[in-house]
Parts: structure tokens; sequence; C-alpha cells
């Protein structure tokens, strides 16, 4: 069943009543920016719909593969995009389904904001605490280098974890760099700049405290 299409003119007045304030967050090779974009009111709006419009992969979509074998990953999963576009990533090729009214609204608001064509969003819904994403950049080929990634939070609050590449050498070529942690805010937008997944690894870890569901769009530029 199909939801009420997101009203942008709603959404932009309700970003004018709060006024974002962007949070830049840098480091050695890392550069967010992060705000709370949308009020409690207009991101549960957000997110009943998409609860009620996404529809998840299933099969091996649902898989990855590491060292040849398949596994199931810790969450639930799909892409939607312009036609014909595809993305890479843990030895598996997921199609971009068609756009629909709500992502294409939250693309659009995005683009607005930011300037930047999103052509691709990867959707992420986490169960709960048990589900997670482990330690990985989105350095993929299919990726303009050149583009933020722009990663939307809703619903459950949980903590987002950036990890120096220098962390996980091994010999003299390792180097203590303290992580960063972010705590992801339900109506939150967080923008990765250049040149962050050249160097920096990212993760959401399992938390057990976290019952409730949460919902990642990570809109992406793919050429």
């Amino acid at each position: 069943m199909q939801g009420i299409e997101i009203d942008l003119e709603s959404a932009f007045k309700e970003l004018g009543e709060i006024k974002p304030e962007w949070r830049k967050i840098s480091r050695e090779g890392l550069d967010l920016d992060y705000a709370l974009l949308f009020s409690k009111r207009l991101a549960d709006r957000i997110m009943n719909q998409l609860e009620n419009d996404v529809e998840y992969y299933s099969g091996n979509l649902t898989k990855v593969k590491i060292f040849g074998k398949l596994y199931n990953i810790p969450r639930q999963q799909v892409a939607y995009g312009d036609e014909g576009l595809t993305y890479r990533f843990s030895g598996v090729t997921i199609p971009a389904k068609t756009w629909i009214p709500p992502l294409k609204s939250i693309r659009d608001l995005i683009f607005r904001l930011t300037g930047v064509e999103y052509n691709f969003v990867l959707v992420n819904r986490y169960r709960n605490g048990s589900d997670h994403i482990g330690e990985h950049r989105d350095g993929e080929s299919d990726l303009d280098p050149s583009a933020p990634i722009a990663s939307l939070s809703l619903g459950q609050q949980r903590q987002f974890v950036l990890k120096h590449g220098d962390c996980r050498k091994k010999g003299p070529a390792k180097r203590d760099v303290p992580k960063v942690t972010i705590e992801l805010q339900h109506g939150s937008l967080l923008l990765m700049n250049p040149p962050t997944n050249q160097y920096w690894y990212h993760s959401l870890p399992p938390r057990k405290n976290a019952n409730d569901v949460r919902i990642n769009l990570t809109f992406r530029k793919i050429v």
C-alpha cells in the first residue's frame, strides 16, 4: 500500500522553522558536516512512509561475498536510483529499483541543500541493535570521488564510528589515530565529504540496548 507523498513545500517550511545548524567535524583526511535536519514530527512522518513504501531485497541480493563465500548481511537492504544503475560492493552487484515518490522527494530536498544531483540511494534497515554494518570504506570505482555521500538517519539513535586506515595496518606502518564517534540522531543528515572515504573506515556497531528500528538512506552519485 502506498503512502502519501512527502510534500517538499512542507518539508522546506519545517527546515525554515528549525534552522539546521551544521557542525563541521575535521581530522587528518576526514571532513564531515552534521546537522539535525528534521523535527521529530517530520522525521516520524518520513520514517512511517518509508516503512510503508520501501520494498527490501530478498534472496542472493541480501548477501555479501567474503573470500568467495556468500553470507547473509545483518540488516535489510535495497537500492533505488536512475534507470540502469547498479552498485558493486563486497563481491555483489545490486541493481537499483525505480525511484519511488518519497525517496525522490528526499533526494530533491538534499539537492537543494547540497547542490549535488544524486542518482542513487542505498537504504539500510536495522531491525534492532543486533543489526549492524562492519568497518568498510565506500571507495568503489562506481562512485563520483568528488561528491559527498549524504547519509540521512531515521528512527533509533545509533553510534557511527570512524577509524583511520592506518590503525588497521600492521608493523611500523600502523599508527594510533583516535577514532571519531558520532551519535546519529533521528532526522539527522551527515555529509561524508572527500577525501574521507579514501582514508577512513566507518561502521555501525551492534548496540544491545537499541531495541527500535533505524532506517539509513545513503545518497550517492554514481558515474
